[in-house]
Parts: structure tokens; sequence; C-alpha cells
């Protein structure tokens, strides 16, 4: 107890932040020995996802003590006379974690051009490259709960950053003293819409989104801050403008009509479903808070709508893209827990195609002439002949080239699911699952990752393991990751792999099942054996 006491007037004396000194204050004053074990007893690790956490006080929350040694560490890493741009979301601090390190980069001698607005994480992404700066820092929780808050560390190329890195600035963030000995600066460029927003917007115009625009649209930004510069890119590329959901539009980080602020999430589409239906709509799109994701519904013939998953999208996205794009040297991509679809898709077109660990850091990276990418977690980015214009993750981008696919299957009296169908019958039924355990204690997590190491299951469902890849050894040429791939019988895989920034371990089922009679009866076959493997897999993890 003593230590943390230490520990805890240690940071007390050198925070700037009058609403965390008191929560320490106050705990101090308590004597709560769990709370300050809570705090003290571990810190956020930085790492290739960069800082994520609950706001509070101590190393191991989000505060401005925590962001301001991140700044200093990335301003140690890249030395002085670097040029650094900054984005921020609408989150409960956002904006300061902003400021705070412009004034600790600008401190450290270092060029900033931090943006005026909360903007979309794929705005920095693409600001990063269109400013040739050296890096970007995006202060971003994505579509966590509430009381999170996180910070993304991107480098000159638009992506964010990997190994070594990670480790590099992670060890120059360990060798920062006090901040209140930093030296802070306050002279820093301010980003307005015409330096930053206009040019991604232009760069969006750029994709292949073909003549077609007739379509009813229902969006949300989910109460994050993509409404606004979705609706510009959707009229600036000739669409009637969607019908939002109203409820949901304006930022705010309380998120208060969802429990948790991700499209993915049970009764987080409630409501755009609800205005779906009254408005008759053809399209459901839907952003994540930060707007790097993007969801899709349709509606369904018996009535009704369904929104479809993420390796649906990413199929539908991937054919459509290879179709519009030429050149020998086209390339797409996607990570190790995606559907295998897109690698058979890229086969048949005669475009190559690489399989990554999972992340936009490693997608975007997967070789040169790449004019796509994509991971099961509604994460996309289109590009074309040009190549990309957001290396990494960009909701909107996407948004505008469903919706231009859409209309140009509705144009020709066809649907989302009448392609979803013709998929399946030219390259067989690619269905998905997923199995999320969420826990409290993390061991819990490295237990089962190690009884799954030490004994892998023989078979699952009644379908014979063929082989047991332990990803922490590095495969097919991917770097060494934590991670395990079972190969099953009967063409069906399944991925394992603790979340990177959430206390879950995440599964990844699939099973491909060749289109002998029709569509519907495949689906439903496809259905029964991915409830039966995701059983099997629950009575192995043993959670």
């Amino acid at each position: 107890m003593t230590d943390l006491v230490r520990r805890a007037e240690e940071w007390l004396a050198q925070d700037p932040d009058p609403e965390t000194r008191e929560e320490l204050s106050r705990v101090l004053r308590d004597g709560d020995e769990a709370a300050l074990l809570d705090r003290f007893g571990a810190k956020l690790e930085f790492g290739t996802a960069g800082l994520r956490g609950e706001l509070g006080a101590g190393p191991n929350r989000m505060n401005r003590v925590t962001v301001m040694r991140a700044a200093a560490g990335l301003a140690r890493r890249l030395g002085p006379g670097g040029h650094v741009v900054i984005g921020y979301d609408a989150r409960h601090n956002s904006d300061v974690f902003a400021r705070d390190s412009a004034a600790v980069l600008t401190g450290a001698g270092l060029r900033v051009s931090l943006m005026e607005d909360h903007w979309p994480t794929p705005v920095l992404a693409f600001a990063v490259r269109h400013l040739d700066a050296d890096a970007g820092v995006m202060v971003t929780a994505s579509h966590n709960p509430p009381r999170d808050n996180g910070y993304k560390v991107y480098w000159g190329d638009g992506s964010q950053i990997v190994p070594p890195l990670d480790e590099e600035i992670s060890a120059a963030i360990d060798a920062v003293g006090r901040v209140d000995e930093l030296p802070l600066g306050s002279e820093w460029e301010t980003l307005g819409d015409a330096a930053i927003v206009e040019p991604y917007l232009a760069a969006l115009a750029e994709l292949p989104l073909g003549e077609a625009r007739d379509l009813r649209i229902v969006y949300t930004p989910m109460h994050g801050v993509g409404g606004a510069i979705l609706l510009r890119a959707f009229a600036s590329a000739g669409f009637a403008a969607p019908a939002a959901v109203e409820a949901q539009f304006t930022p705010d980080p309380d998120f208060p009509t969802v429990a948790f602020p991700n499209p993915e999430e049970p009764g987080a589409m409630d409501l755009s479903l609800e205005l779906a239906e009254k408005a008759g709509a053809d399209l459901i799109i839907a952003n994540d808070p930060d707007a790097d994701r993007c969801a899709v519904g349709v509606p369904l013939p018996e009535g009704g709508f369904r929104m479809l998953t993420g390796d649906e999208v990413g199929g539908l996205l991937g054919e459509y893209v290879i179709a519009r794009t030429s050149g020998p040297g086209r390339s797409v991509a996607a990570s190790i827990v995606s559907s295998s679809l897109l690698g058979r898709i890229a086969e048949a077109h005669g475009v190559r195609h690489a399989e990554t660990l999972t992340g936009f850091k490693w997608i975007v990276k997967a070789g040169d002439g790449l004019v796509y990418g994509y991971e099961e977690a509604l994460g996309y980015t289109v590009g074309s002949d040009q190549g990309l214009p957001v290396r990494d993750k960009d909701g909107i981008g996407a948004a505008l080239t469903v919706a231009a696919m859409a209309a140009e299957a509705a144009r020709d009296g066809h649907t989302l699911l009448d392609l979803l169908d013709r998929q399946a019958q030219r390259y067989g039924l690619h269905a998905t699952a997923q199995l999320s355990v969420r826990v409290q204690d993390l061991s819990l997590i490295a237990g089962a990752m190690d009884r799954l190491r030490s004994g892998p299951p023989k078979e699952l469902a009644g379908r014979t393991v063929l082989s047991a890849e332990d990803l922490s050894a590095g495969v097919d040429g991917l770097p060494p990751t934590d991670g395990l791939r079972y190969r099953l019988a009967g063409d069906a895989r399944v991925v394992i792999r603790p979340s990177g920034t959430e206390p879950k371990l995440k599964c990844y089922l699939e099973i491909v099942t060749p289109v002998e009679r029709d569509v519907p009866s495949a689906r439903v076959r496809a259905t029964e054996e991915l409830s039966s493997l995701k059983a099997a897999l629950s009575a192995a993890l043993a959670l």
C-alpha cells in the first residue's frame, strides 16, 4: 500500500487536470487500496493499436498525463523538425488530449498541424500523406464504451504503426519524466475544412462509383463524427441526401441511444431499422463513432431488413472494385480472420490476393498495386487505378462505394442479395460466424489459449482437425501473433485470437458449402453446420 500511495502522490503532483486530481485525491483520502491498485498496479501498454482504455487517473487510465507522456515519447522517436498531424473525435476529452499533444510536440521542436474540429479517423489517415507529414495522431476509441478513449499513431505512409516502431515509441515513453517539466509550445497550425476535408472529399470522388444514383438510403453515424462529412460526400457524388437517424446524428460522447456504439452489437441498429421500414429504404448505412467502419443493411423480399455481415460486404465490394479497375499489377488483401471468398474472387479475375494479420496496419502493407482491402469487422478501404486514397479503414469511402454498387444493381433489376447469391453459385457459399467471449479477468483468455496450444482438439462438430497452426510461431510468411488456426475437413476453418482492444477472446468460423441445388438450401445447411461448430468450439474453450 505504501508504494501505491507514493506513486499516486507523485502522479497527483504532476497532473494538470482538476477532474482527475480530485478523483485521485478522493481515493487517497478514502484509503481505497483496491482503487489504487486498479489505477497504479498496471499501466496502459503502448502497442500497434496505440493506447486505449477507460478515462480516469493513473497510468492504467486514459488521462492528460498518459497522453502527454505518449506525445513526448513520439517526439523523442521522431526528433526535432518532424511534422505531425493531429486529429480527434467527439469523445470525452478528445479535444483536450489533442491540444495537449500539440503543446508537447511543438515544445519538443516539431511542427504540428491540428485539425480545427472533430473529424473522422479516415480524414486524419488521409491528411498524413496529403500533407507529407512524418506522423499522425488520432485521439479516438472508435466504437468502445463511452468512458473509454484512445490514442492511435500513424507513420508517414498514412498507415498505423507496426513493429518495431511501436516498441521504439513505447521505450521512449517509458523514458519520459514528469510531464509538468516538459517544455510546452503554443504555436501550431490549425487545419481548416478547405485544407483537409475538401481534398479528402475530392479524393473520394475518384473512386469507382459508376453513374447510377437512384437509391433511398437511411444513415446513422451512431452519435459519432461521420454524419456531416458523409452527407457532403454523398451530395458531391450526386446521391440524394440519405434519411438520417436524427436521434443519433449529432455527436454525443455518451452515446445515449445504444448500449455499445458499435453497429455489430445487439440493438445498436434498432433505430435505423425502424426508420428504414418507415421510409421504404433500399439501403441502410451505418458508421461507427469515428467513421472508420461501415455497416450495411438491406430489405428482404418477404419484408423487413437484415444487416449484412462484414464478410458479405467484403466479398461484394471486392468483386465490384476488381471489375472496375484495370492493370496487371492490381492486388487485394484481407486479414486471416476474414472470409477466404476474396481470394477465390481474385483468382477468378486474375488479380493478386494477399492474406495478412488482423488490422489495417497490415492489410495496407500487403503489396504494390493494392486497390482494395477489408477485414470482417466492418472495415474496408476502397481504391481505384490510382491506388488507395486512405491507407486505413474508411467508412465514408466504403459507404459511397456500397451505395454506388446498390444503385447499379437496382438499375439492372437486382439487389445486393441477388449479388450475394450469384457469388455463392460461382465460388461456393462462404458462410462465416463469430464466437466472442467477453471476460473480466484477462488471465482466463491466456489460460484458454494455453490449454488449446498444449492440447488442440482432434475434431470439432464431427469434422476432423486436419491442421492446428500456432500463429505465434509465424506461419505462411506472416509475422508472429497471438492466435491459433484450425483447418477442418470439409473446407472449414477456425481462427482464435485475443482481441487487441477489448477484454474478449474472439473466434472466427468459416464453412464453404457447394451450391448443389439452390442457394437458400445451401444457406440453411451452412447455418446449421456453423451452429454445431460454434457449440463444439465453445465447449473446447471451456470459458
